[in-house]
This record gives C-alpha cells, structure tokens and sequence, in this order.
C-alpha cells in the first residue's frame, strides 16, 4: 500500500461551528474512523481532534506500523480537526494515532471515537461499524409507555462478566451472544421491569468494574462486538424489559492510551490538578469548561441511546462533578468565581445533557447517582434543578441497612431510621437503591448484614425487600441480592449460583420473583411514587412494637393496599391496625409464607369493623409474622 493520504472531510463548517460551540451531539457520525467510497476507491477516513499537535499520523498493521507514513492533514479553520481518507482500507483494521506533541514528544493514541478496541491488555482501535439490522420496533413504540415516571420500575443491576460464567471454564467470560439467553429468561421469571448493566465501554482495567474507561464510544470487546451487545439488547426489548448503561462522565484514567494529556496537553481535562485530578479514584475529570469536551460527552450519551437503544442513562459519581471540594481538603481546591465550592460548569454541563437527552429521546429516562442534598436533581431545568429523571436515594439505603443490622431487640431505639425518610422522601423522583457498592470492601453480603440465626436472616432479607418494593420510589437490586448470595461481589467470578439448591436461597428467590409481579400488577405501589399524596403513614410511632403500618395510594381507591411490618421475632397475634376503608382485605403478598422458607404465619380474609384505631374509621385485627408481614388489598 501506497503512502497516500487523500484529503478529506465528512465535517461541514456548520459541524466545525457547533463543536466548538459544545452543541454538536453526533460527532461520531463524523470522528473517529468510518468506511468509505472516494473519488471511486474504498477506503477508511480517519478525524481526531488534536489542536495543539505538530503532526498526527495513523500507523497500523497496514503500514506495519510506521510512524511517519501516512500523515493526516490538519484543517485550516483552526479547530484542531485533524482528518484524511486511507484508500484500501476497511472494517477490522487496527490502528492508532502518532501524535508528535508541541514538545517533541511522541504519543501512540487509541482513537477517542472508536467503535471497537483490541481485546485488553492489548490497546490498539480497531475499524468497526456500528450497522445492525434492528428488530425491536415494538418496543421502541411502546417504550414511551414503559419508561414513564408513573409506570413501575423495578431494576436488576448487573456486571455482565460476573453474572454468570461457563462452569466448565470459570476463568472464561460469557460473550453478549451467549450470555443473552440466559440472561433474559431469568430476568423474565424474576419479573423485573429494566436491567442496568454497569459499564460496558471499553476500559483496560478490569477490577475498575467498567468505571475507568478509555474507550467511550466502544462496546468492550471482552464479550464481543458493538453488534453482539445490540443483539443482547433486542433480546431483552423482545422480553419487553428494559435496558440502562452505566454511564461515567465524571472522570477517566490515566493510560498512556487513553484521553490523558492527548495530544501532550491536558486536553479533555484540566490542567491544573486540583481541578482535574480525582484523589478518590486516581483519575482525571473533565473540563466541562471546554466546549468541545461537553460536545464530546454529550454525543456519547447520545450515542448509546441512539446505537444501541439504551433506555437510559444512570449517571455516575454525579456528586464529585458538582463540588469543587468533593474529597479534598483545605488547599487542595480552588472556589469558583463567587468563592463557592460548587462546580458551576459542570452544573452547567448536566443541564445542557438532560435538556439535550430529553429533546431528542423524550421516551428514555436519565437517574443520577447523586448521594448529598444538591437540590432539584430530579426536577426541570426551567425551574433551576439539573434535569434529571431519577436520583438514587442513599439516605434512605444507608438508614435502612443501618435499621436492619440492628438486633431486633434494639430496633425500638431506631425506629426513626424507618420512618425519617418520608420527611424528604418527596423532594426528589427517587430510586431506592441496592448496588454493588453495598456488597464489597467488607461490607459483607445483604444476607450476612442481617442479625440472628440463619431463618431470622432470611427472613430480615424478605422483609427488608418488602419494605423497599412497598415504600415510595422506584427499586434498584443487585444481582446475587435476589437469592441471598452468601459471599460478597467478586469481579473476577459467576455469582454462587449452586446456592438455590437450598431452601433458604430458593425461598428468597421466589419471594422477589413474586414481589416485582406484585410491585408490577398493584399500582397503588408505584403510580404516585415520587408524590407525597400516595403515601401515607398508619402507624409510625409504634418503636415498643417494631412495627409499621402504612397506606399506598394509587389513582383509584379501590387499587389502594396496606403495608403491615413486623420488625421483631415475636408472633403478634389479634394486632389491631386501622384500616381506611371499610369490607374486606385480602393478604396480596405474605413474607413469611411456607414457599418463602417463612414460618407460615397467616390472616384469613380480613373484615373491617366501624371502630376508630391508629387515626383511622375502620380497623381490624390480624396475626402479624415474625420477622414479616403483609400487603394488604381492598376485596371488590
């Protein structure tokens, strides 16, 4: 092959204007490396943004790597664009960019916008294509429906290496393809309505979970192509679930491949390191000052919405982009220009991605991992919030883990960790979170945060659960969480699946199975869920007991359902609680029911008397399990 590069552009002056604007929201329809016909020959145009380099060339195993041969041209609009088209090349191409810096330097660079990486620890880009044939437009009809705020929401968050692997091969991962069966038949049974991947870009570094990526705009080829992925997703949409990514734009590392120092300057963060530099995560942000970054990582969203039909974005580490100070102590920081230490371009940044998110993909739905008192992170942008859809509720995980710990004697002494989250639970659109992170670092397995003997951990599991599908907000679990996983996360292999050989595991299992179709068909549980007028307190001053009583509310009353907790060991039989509304209850779901692996503690059909109890007209009088308790539904 020839040492040609032929000049080139896909880029318009009104393409150039609008990057350098940050208003560009599909450049990788126009960086990175596409195949193409020109001036009658097949070949591969290749763009970069590099604006402070002296020459960038594109070396590969076509031209056996040679640094010099084929040198791309800078345009001459000074936007830093550099670009030209190779003849005689195509998909499956291996490259990467000869970046001789203003210092004389020279940096072998992955392509920032391409579609495919070498298998790691390999770091070449590769040609690829993202074309695929979709055949999941009923869903994409119907997601509008799906993904809506008063539709129920009940997330199974998954590390696709480590759901699950070849038992003959533990060390193998799984690709997409085969993964993709398994996956969807067992989220179908479970009854989840959306699985959330955690991150799936290419990232070097497996033990970073997906969380350090270098490749934003690939699909990580430890499990196939950008194609295999797409065929996981349609598989889900098939099964009508829904699919969320992971999407990191908080921060990146710092491998020589990577966006750092990319073309020998801090070009896609800051160089000052007490603003681009990440102590927690040893990593580097974003200059979310610089147009050209926000255009950079708001056409990546854009990109997997588009691409892959992602149904949403759940947005990582929100809370070390918006303070200046997040980790850092005296010193180690700069204010912003009023002396505050919010980081006003980044707050700047998430309003223009979910302003520009929500106008072009009104039926998908962006959720912020945002874990301090930010205000209005999940409410318009025209009313001064960040414009998210959802936000994670960490208080509330962290209250109600901390409750739960607890021995069932003491929990009289901490009753209002159930009950505080009500006074802000409506503030925001709130997700009740379960991840990953409560499941690692010694922070032991849910099954094993739980006290007493191995019956009263499970049945603190079943209840803990019951009281997170049946309280406001929507539901976030992580995987192993649904059959009591006994050992905590561990990147590097399947969860323990041989576990549901055992009553306990099945019985938890079947108990999450059954209470997502209940959460699913009750919509007193989630049509209000981010509305203060769909919950209502019973009994919540009752911490000699343990036990809370409480009433969902859904657009017709006669939908309404009642939530009775047991929170101690003790069988309460004949328990008074107040009904609001006078007939009969039937017991929808019972936790401590045989199939459950519970005592089997139960109320026949309950009827209302006409006398006035926990504030209410009407009460009746109920055998509450141990350790349990039940949903309640009004019996036409």
């Amino acid at each position: 092959m020839g040492n040609q590069v032929i000049p080139h552009s896909l880029f318009t002056e009104f393409d150039v204007a609008l990057f350098q604007s940050g208003k560009h929201f599909k450049l990788y329809e126009k960086f990175g490396s596409h195949e193409l016909e020109v001036r009658g020959e097949k070949g591969v145009y290749f763009a970069v943004w590099a604006p402070n380099a002296k020459s960038v060339a594109v070396t590969g195993d076509f031209n056996f790597w040679d640094k010099g041969s084929h040198s791309l041209n800078v345009r001459w609009d000074g936007s830093g664009i550099w670009e030209g088209f190779i003849p005689g090349l195509a998909n499956g191409e291996t490259y990467k960019y000869c970046i001789l810096a203003a210092s004389g330097e020279i940096l072998e660079k992955g392509d920032p916008f391409a579609f495919q990486w070498e298998v790691a620890p390999k770091t070449a880009s590769i040609v690829h294509s993202t074309w695929y044939e979709w055949q999941d437009a009923a869903w994409m009809k119907e997601r509008a429906l799906k993904n809506r705020l008063d539709q129920p929401w009940s997330v199974y968050e998954v590390h696709l290496g480590s759901w699950s692997r070849d038992p003959e091969s533990p060390e193998t991962l799984l690709s997409y393809r085969e993964i993709a069966s398994q996956l969807v038949s067992y989220v179908k049974e479970m009854n989840f309505t959306h699985v959330e991947f955690m991150p799936l870009m290419e990232h070097p570094y497996y033990p970073s979970w997906g969380y350090q990526i270098t490749g934003y705009f690939a699909a990580s080829s430890r499990y196939g192509s950008a194609q295999d992925l797409m065929y996981l997703i349609e598989a889900l949409h098939a099964a009508g679930i829904g699919v969320l990514l992971d999407w990191v734009p908080s921060h990146f590392p710092g491998d020589a491949h990577g966006l750092y120092r990319f073309d020998g300057t801090s070009l896609y963060e800051h160089e000052d390191p007490r603003k681009g530099f990440h102590p927690d995560w040893q990593s580097y942000i974003f200059n979310y000052g610089r147009n050209e970054v926000r255009s950079f990582l708001i056409s990546n969203a854009f990109y997997w919405l588009d691409r892959f039909h992602i149904d949403g974005l759940r947005v990582d580490a929100v809370a070390s982009m918006l303070y200046l100070d997040y980790s850092r102590k005296d010193g180690e920081w700069i204010a912003n220009e009023f002396g505050g230490n919010e980081n006003l371009e980044a707050v700047q940044f998430l309003k223009e991605l979910n302003e520009a998110v929500y106008s072009y993909f009104p039926d998908v739905q962006t959720i912020a991992e945002e874990s301090t008192s930010w205000p209005g992170v999940s409410r318009p942008t025209y009313t001064g919030g960040l414009g998210f859809g959802m936000k994670w509720m960490m208080g509330w995980m962290h209250d109600t883990l901390d409750y739960f710990k607890e021995d069932p004697v003491n929990r009289k002494y901490h009753h209002d960790r159930l009950t505080f989250a009500t006074v802000y639970a409506f503030h925001e659109n709130f997700m009740l979170p379960l991840s990953h992170d409560e499941v690692v670092y010694g922070k032991k397995p849910l099954i094993y945060k739980m006290p007493g003997d191995e019956w009263q951990k499970f049945a603190n599991l079943r209840t803990l659960y019951l009281f997170m599908y049946t309280f406001s907000g929507t539901k976030l679990l992580f995987m192993g969480g649904e059959f009591g996983q006994t050992s905590e996360w561990n990147v590097n292999q399947s969860l323990d699946w041989h576990l549901l050989d055992f009553a306990p595991h099945q019985g938890v299992k079947r108990f999450i199975a059954d209470l997502n179709a209940v959460y699913r068909t009750q919509p007193s549980l989630y049509q209000k869920a981010f509305d203060a007028s769909g919950f209502e307190w019973i009994e919540a001053g009752d911490r000699e007991n343990s036990i809370l009583v409480y009433w969902r509310k859904g657009f017709d009353a006669w939908e309404d359902t009642v939530v009775v907790l047991n929170l101690t060991p003790v069988v309460r039989e004949h328990f008074r609680i107040g009904l609001p509304y006078a007939g009969e209850w039937d017991v929808i779901l019972n936790a401590d029911d045989h199939q459950y692996f519970g005592s089997g503690v139960s109320s026949p059909l309950i009827r209302s008397e006409p006398l006035y109890w926990m504030n209410q007209t009407q009460s009746a009088q109920l055998h509450l399990p141990p350790l349990g308790g039940y949903i309640l539904g009004r019996k036409r």
